[in-house]
């Protein structure tokens, strides 16, 4: 019922000028705005924060260049040094196994058991002041030396044993004089008797420091490095600065290339931890390798103070600027106080003529425009979320005889109280709106439990019917309220409101102050579900049942790694039913267990025929319900739908809703292990709406959780979604689970799931689900191209 009067609506004029009002105001602000980005004190800090940016890039690319071009130039000229010191090592050490090879004719071919002194007259040996050339006998006993103090048995075990078998060039490890300290290396080959036999050894022994001698300051520096390294990875001899050693051991494969294409390499050295281009080069045809490096530090000492110097000028600069700009902007930020503080009285004018178009102004209560936008948006939820909202709409009873007796200041001092009394009713997330006159209407969202539309009716009459204290006296009115729910009574705001407004009729035909539900749609929705149902029992007899595949993918390279089964209805009437409209009566009936199994031997039979037709053999994924899964013959069902299919149990998996493992953690983890056993799969389905604890988890033999979707929605925007995703994904990782996050729909998701490291994701924003024959076509595209990434 409504009255009009002063407890009525605005004329249609004033609604006009208040919406005139409030769009002049609106775009007046967007102008000033836009004027503003215009002001000096933000256009210099912006144009300063670009000089910066250019100064600073120059600056460091610059510095990149100076420093790339020093490294290349390093590299160089390490190589052309390496080359050098190659050629010179080369001939010193053939030079050596020339000496043993005449010795070793000499002795073998012209049989002197003594060619040294011959050899020696003649001119053929190395200077002995640098080399000692020896022969020694099969039992290690010194036979002949050009060095006259060296006598008695100094033969290397080793060395005796390795030529005794075999007739190539020996070179020593290094060891110390004893007299000198000096480092010393000994170079030996095998002599032979008339008939082949073994006979003795030729050696030349020499300082090591001698391979390193030409070590060039100038070139290599303080901090290089020149060394002969044996192929066994043992230092020969290595010199830094006028330090000489010998005897360290490194890993040979990784310091000397086995490829012609020798390179400088910028390496921190084992031996003294030192930063070098290094090139090592093999030496032809012997067991050794010149290792030469040039010190970081030092090739690019100045290439180092040059960049200081462009960071110093390059700061000064910057401050300079800094403290102009800051000058200039602090001129322009005092001249703009002015103009804000007009902008502000505008802005707040604005906001004032905002809430009189959309508030009424008795109550201060959302009027009608208000509540039908926030009507709107929230079905929009609703629907999205698959929930329920109730709209309650209230007429006063009796009214009329309050504004009639008392007048319309008693009437608006009641509408006041009323209002208080609704608000004082309802939580906090519900919505109270005056329609007009003495109608009021009532949004409950979010409906968790059924019994709170009628609670809240009841507690609605309960406090209008309290008597009101008007003009000292104490007056009694009573409410009639109807009912309606998204979305059995309507699914948009008109029918809402309409379905609503006739209930209200209806308890005030039924003798007002009670409330009444919307029959009428109930009946319709009661008579609809019935043909769901019987359509049910008939539809896997008729081959009517669907299953449509959505691909999982990899985060990282996008190629599907498994697909999820999804459940369809072609009625012959009422053609495809969403599975959120037949999936619950299925449930409440029983009827999901003989469909159930017809989806898993379907997914089942369709997996192994797209492995016989030669694609990659990929998981498959099947949602249980909860009548499924409290089902007693379940594991025996599965397990006979994996033999006669002859699906590979490792490639099967159960997706199982979070809070129906909550519900009965011993039950849940009864049938959970009973699952196990035969080897199939099990994935927690929309994770993070449960509440499960992490102690609760790792009880459960699981392989991989799924993100719910809602959370995935707003991941890119949502701090809070953010938060509650990167933890559920960290406690995957942390109990070793596969992550999958289900309903990606925009690349920004994409992106944010990648960089959180979550392993796999599903939705439209690579492909919707689809027919079987059209998820082939996927996977042989996908095979032919199996390193493209999607």
């Amino acid at each position: 019922m409504s009255i009009h009067g002063a407890n009525g609506l605005r004329s249609a004029p004033g609604i006009a000028k208040s919406v005139d009002a409030t769009a002049e105001a609106t775009g007046s602000l967007f102008r000033y705005v836009r004027e503003h980005i215009k002001e000096a004190y933000l256009l210099f800090p912006l144009s300063a924060v670009l000089l910066l940016l250019a100064i600073w890039s120059a600056t460091l690319y610059f510095i990149r260049l100076e420093q790339t071009r020093a490294q290349r130039n390093a590299a160089t000229v390490s190589l052309e040094i390496g080359a050098t010191y190659e050629a010179q090592m080369l001939r010193a050490v053939r030079e050596i196994d020339q000496t043993l090879k005449l010795v070793k004719y000499a002795y073998e071919a012209e049989g002197e058991r003594n060619p040294l002194p011959r050899l020696k007259e003649r001119a053929l040996l190395p200077p002995p002041l640098l080399f000692d050339v020896s022969v020694v006998s099969p039992d290690g006993g010194l036979v002949a030396s050009t060095r006259a103090s060296e006598t008695g048995n100094i033969s290397d075990p080793d060395e005796l044993q390795t030529l005794r078998h075999n007739d190539t060039l020996s070179i020593s490890r290094p060891w110390k004089d004893p007299l000198t300290g000096e480092w010393r290396l000994r170079f030996s080959r095998r002599l032979n008797a008339a008939n082949g036999t073994f006979s003795g050894i030729v050696r030349v022994e020499v300082d090591a420091a001698y391979f390193v001698s030409s070590y060039d300051a100038s070139k290599l520096g303080d901090q290089g490095v020149l060394g002969l390294l044996g192929t066994d990875g043992l230092f020969r001899v290595q010199r830094t600065g006028e330090s000489v050693l010998a005897g360290d051991s490194v890993d040979y494969a990784a310091l000397v290339p086995d490829t012609e294409d020798t390179q400088a390499l910028l390496l921190t050295n084992s031996w003294d931890g030192v930063r070098r281009y290094t090139s090592a080069r093999q030496l032809y045809d012997f067991p050794l390798a010149v290792i030469v490096g040039l010190s970081e530090e030092e090739q690019l000492a100045a290439v180092t103070r040059q960049a200081h110097t462009y960071l110093w000028r390059a700061a000064t600069g910057s401050l300079l600027l800094v403290l102009l700009v800051g000058l200039l902007s602090r001129m322009s930020w005092q001249l703009a106080q002015s103009r804000l503080q007009a902008a502000e009285a505008k802005v707040a004018y604005a906001e004032r003529v905002e809430y009189l178009a959309y508030h009424d102004g008795l109550t201060a209560l959302p009027n009608r425009s208000l509540f039908s936008k926030l009507l709107i948006q929230n079905i929009q939820e609703a629907s999205r979320y698959h929930r329920q909202l109730a709209v309650l709409f209230l007429d006063l009873d009796r009214f009329k005889q309050i504004n009639d007796t008392l007048g319309h200041d008693a009437g608006d001092q009641l509408l006041q109280e009323v209002a208080v009394r609704l608000k004082a009713c309802v939580r906090a997330s519900d919505t109270v709106a005056r329609l007009g006159g003495d109608e009021f209407v009532i949004l409950l969202p979010e409906l968790s439990e059924d019994t709170y539309v009628a609670t809240t009716a009841q507690k609605i009459l309960s406090a209008v019917a309290r008597p009101f204290n008007l003009r000292g006296k104490e007056f009694r009115v009573t409410a009639s309220i109807g009912i309606s729910i998204f979305a059995q009574d309507g699914l948009d705001e008109q029918t809402l409101k309409k379905n609503a407004d006739i209930a209200m009729y209806q308890a005030k035909q039924r003798g007002k102050n009670n409330f009444q539900f919307y029959s009428e749609k109930l009946n319709a929705e009661s008579l609809e579900r019935q043909t769901l149902e019987i359509g049910l029992r008939h539809a896997l007899e008729r081959n009517e049942f669907r299953l449509h595949y959505q691909a999982k993918r990899d985060i990282r390279s996008g190629q599907i790694t498994g697909m999820e089964a999804l459940l369809r209805w072609e009625h012959p009437d009422l053609g495809l039913v969403a599975p959120m409209q037949f999936i619950p009566v299925a449930e409440e009936t029983g009827l999901i267990v003989p469909i159930g199994k017809w989806v898993l031997r379907t997914a089942c039979l369709q997996n192994v025929a797209w492995q016989q037709q030669g694609l990659p053999h990929l998981g498959i994924a099947v949602n249980l319900t909860a009548r499924q899964f409290v089902d007693e013959h379940l594991l025996t069902d599965l397990a006979t739908i994996l033999a006669d299919t002859g699906m590979d149990a490792r490639l099967l998996e159960l997706e199982i809703a979070e809070s129906l493992l909550m519900q009965d953690v011993k039950k849940a983890l009864q049938v959970l292990t009973g699952l196990k056993k035969l080897n199939v799969r099990i994935a927690i389905d929309d994770f993070g709406t449960g509440y499960s604890s992490l102690s609760a988890l790792k009880q459960f033999p699981l392989d991989a959780i799924k993100i719910d979707r809602s959370f995935i929605r707003d991941v890119a925007n949502a701090t809070e979604d953010k938060a509650l995703t990167e933890a559920i994904i960290t406690m995957g990782r942390t109990l070793s689970l596969t992550v999958v996050a289900q309903g990606v729909e925009t690349k920004e998701q994409a992106d944010f799931l990648r960089d959180n490291a979550c392993d796999e994701f599903q939705g439209f924003y690579f492909n919707k689900p689809v027919p079987a024959d059209q998820f082939k076509v996927l996977l042989q595209a996908q095979t032919a191209r199996p390193t493209r990434d999607s």
